[in-house]
């Protein structure tokens, strides 16, 4: 079928009712000839001489192009009916037509069958500026409908590969996957090299779990190896530096690879030292953002780390007003957990913060601790001393660019420190006192 300028046989005949004559040898309407071959069933897909085709059982949608072109307006408006328009639009190139349909489509209820039905369009279609809004709210829709993985583990392994890929872009993902999808490891390597593991952000993993990726059967040993390297440089610079890098690749190739998810546990940085003592000095950075969803009762807790024997978690919360205040503030603690020995060892820490105007970290807090296994909770109720108020203010000087910087050094003491280590102790006291 040719349409050009001039009559056209059956154009508002009873076997074709659109009348599009009125467009003919108007200057508002284009003169751009289309030429469409219509297929039998079954269809056998064969490009035509100028490389465009279709299959017979697109003709409706065929017509709900053209009706489009020369009155603006679709007939049908079923996602089915909509995408199967927008698909011709593609083929055809009729880009008014396709950035309609596309935003039809963003105005109609989403669920979990047109989320997955959106993401398995072809890829190139899926490139297009016009129907790239539609895919980023598939995207969105199946990964915070999966933001806790662990509750719905099952439902997200259960996706299509397109499904697992939305999930895993997100910046809110919680917590991970298992193997269960694919379950021959060759399968398993090549879906996670070519799909999967360019959305895992390897660089904001803690360092014992980078290990585990130098052993893990599921990635090439070589990939794995450089993989682990990249995150270790990555990791090794400043936080400040590490947040530019992060937005200057979304801005360049919008790759979020760098970005912090909302993890359950943030993540630290942790410098250790063996000697002349076993210290571990941990930097935990927290958006204002962050503090203020805190309010009035929430805790937000870092990765854990270790010293010794001890596993130890950095927490932030919200404390409300009762027994220790009269106002909500701002605390931080130490969690600790440990096996049971019956060698006890004392811990001093210290808890800062950079603060304004100079910037530099300021020590707020000093104390001591003895540890002989079990758990344990030390740390202060308000750690800079201003109600909760004064803390998230315009103008607090405990925000530098929105970020509080945290720091806790723990050192432990041995017994040949027991007379050094009972002076500090008296000198903390002192402090406090102060």
């Amino acid at each position: 079928m040719v349409m050009e300028s001039g009559s056209s046989p059956g154009v508002g005949s009873p076997q074709c009712p659109l009348d599009f004559s009125f467009g003919f040898n108007n200057v508002n309407f284009s003169d751009r000839i289309l030429k469409i071959e219509i297929m039998e069933d079954p269809p056998q897909s064969r490009p035509d001489r100028d490389g465009v085709l279709t299959h017979a059982n697109d003709e409706a949608s065929l017509m709900d192009m053209l009706n489009f072109m020369y009155s603006n307006t679709l007939t049908r408006t079923t996602p089915r009916a909509l995408l199967d328009v927008l698909v011709i639009a593609d083929k055809f190139q009729v880009e008014a037509c396709l950035r309609y349909c596309s935003q039809l489509l963003l105005k109609l209820p989403m669920d979990y069958e047109s989320a997955l039905l959106y993401l398995n369009l072809p890829p190139i279609l899926l490139m297009s500026d016009s129907v790239q809004p539609l895919k980023d709210a598939a995207s969105e829709f199946l990964a915070a409908q999966f933001k806790d993985i662990g509750r719905f583990q099952e439902e997200v392994l259960n996706l299509p590969l397109v499904g697992i890929e939305a999930v895993l872009s997100s910046d809110d993902l919680q917590v991970v996957l298992n193997r269960k999808h694919y379950p021959e490891m060759q399968e398993r390597r090549e879906v996670l090299k070519t799909r999967l593991l360019r959305l895992i952000r390897f660089p904001l993993m803690i360092s014992g779990y980078l290990q585990e990726v130098l052993t893990c059967n599921d990635i090439d040993p070589e990939l794995a190896s450089r993989i682990v390297l990249e995150s270790l440089f990555f990791k090794a610079k400043a936080s400040h530096r590490q947040r530019y890098l992060a937005a200057e690749r979304v801005n360049s190739t919008t790759c979020h690879y760098l970005v912090e998810r909302a993890y359950k546990f943030r993540p630290i940085q942790v410098v250790e030292f063996e000697l002349p003592h076993q210290q571990s000095i941990v930097y935990f950075d927290l958006k204002k953002e962050e503090c203020l969803r805190l309010f009035p009762s929430g805790q937000v807790h870092s990765q854990p780390f270790h010293l010794g024997r001890q596993q130890i978690y950095l927490t932030g919360q919200c404390i409300i007003p009762g027994q220790h205040y009269f106002v909500h503030s701002f605390g931080l603690f130490l969690f600790i957990d440990g096996p049971r020995s019956s060698a006890a060892c004392t811990v001093v820490y210290e808890l800062a913060s950079r603060t304004k105007p100079s910037e530099d970290f300021v020590t707020w807090w000093k104390g001591a601790y003895t540890f002989n296994g079990g758990k344990k909770t030390v740390g202060h109720y308000n750690m800079f001393g201003v109600p909760w108020t004064a803390f998230v203010a315009d103008g607090s000087p405990f925000f530098i660019n929105d970020i509080l910087h945290l720091r806790a050094e723990l050192t432990i003491k041995t017994e040949s420190d027991e007379d050094h280590l009972y002076g500090e102790l008296l000198s903390i006291l002192e402090d406090l006192d102060g």
